[in-house]
């Protein structure tokens, strides 16, 4: 296994210098051509450095932990985690995503503290309660930071609030007449924490203008959506929030199955603005969920690790407006 010393001698510099390039520590200045020599004589043995020891020397770890989302995650949210990934990495931190299977609560918070983690990036944990933010602080976690709807005691909240997602497709299908409004929520396993408050919020703006709310659980089945298909007229709707793009695909193409013309007798919304919605017939509506850069983010979780005593940070992170297509 090549060493640190290895390459110093390949370089012609000192294993001090090896360090300084490698752990790109800016408190020293190394000439262009010096790094450049010693990332060609690492490149050309094979050598990286270790993480351990280079933990030890600093002081605490360069390793962001990111438990893996305990629910489906569609390709919005996706997309903003790659990023943020991405922009950590440019950062010189180690992005580690941590399976979690059968692991909750503070159970899991003590298996994540065993890594040393610097910081660790939690979406959707709403069940990580104070005692597990202090088992990761006491671990060595300089930033514990939660993606969900609420904050928990001790840790950087970035809130993400569902209900403003169903609030504006609540106005926007009750604001032009229609009365009897059909909300889906999805049979999907582990999608309760995004679809609850979405139909939380089409009710309170909704019948806010007067119009009534029905609850239409369904399955993300082509069966499933044509059983409520056939019986859509017998429920008299006229507007449905399908929860999100997929499901409104799904569930538009089985009205139109069954003869219901959209959006004439019932008005369909999605939500997350997929390229595929605006291929269909009619195009679909949607409501388009704005989150913030990955950079950005990457940059606040930087200057906690830098300062960790900076008080808990609160940043709301989801606007949400609705794109009107033809479906509506």
């Amino acid at each position: 296994m090549p060493t640190s010393a290895d390459v110093a001698r390949l370089a012609g510099v000192s294993r001090a210098t090896v360090s300084y390039v490698l752990n790109n520590t800016s408190a020293v200045r190394i000439s262009e051509p010096t790094r450049l020599r010693v990332h060609e004589a690492a490149k050309e043995l094979g050598y990286v450095p270790h993480a351990a020891a280079r933990s030890l020397r600093a002081g605490h770890s360069r390793m962001v932990l990111m438990p893996t989302p305990n629910v489906p995650v569609g390709p919005l949210y996706s997309r903003f985690l790659s990023e943020l990934q991405w922009a950590l990495g440019r950062l010189d931190y180690t992005v580690v995503q941590y399976g979690r299977v059968g692991l909750t609560g503070d159970e899991a918070a003590r298996a994540w503290a065993e890594l040393r983690p610097v910081a660790v990036l939690a979406p959707g944990a709403r069940e990580l309660g104070p005692e597990g933010v202090a088992v990761l602080k006491r671990s060595g976690a300089r930033a514990v930071v939660t993606f969900g709807p609420a904050q928990v005691d001790g840790a950087h909240a970035m809130l993400m609030d569902q209900r403003e997602v169903g609030r504006s497709a609540g106005t926007h299908l009750a604001r032009p007449g229609r009365r009897r409004i059909g909300v889906v929520i999805p049979e999907e396993s582990g999608l309760d924490e995004f679809a609850r408050p979405r139909a939380d919020g089409v009710r309170e703006s909704a019948e806010g203008l007067g119009a009534t709310v029905v609850e239409l659980p369904l399955a993300y089945e082509e069966s499933a959506a044509a059983r409520l298909a056939g019986r859509w007229r017998s429920l008299g709707l006229d507007a449905v929030f399908a929860y999100n793009d997929e499901y409104a695909m799904l569930l538009m193409r089985a009205l139109q199955d069954e003869g219901v013309r959209v959006p004439d007798e019932t008005a369909v919304v999605g939500a997350d603005d997929l390229m595929l919605g605006r291929l269909l017939r009619p195009r679909l509506s949607t409501v388009r969920i704005e989150l913030p850069s990955g950079q950005e983010l990457a940059e606040l979780v930087d200057r906690v690790v830098r300062d960790p005593g900076t008080a808990p940070l609160v940043r709301e992170l989801l606007g949400a407006n609705v794109v009107r297509r033809e479906s509506s």
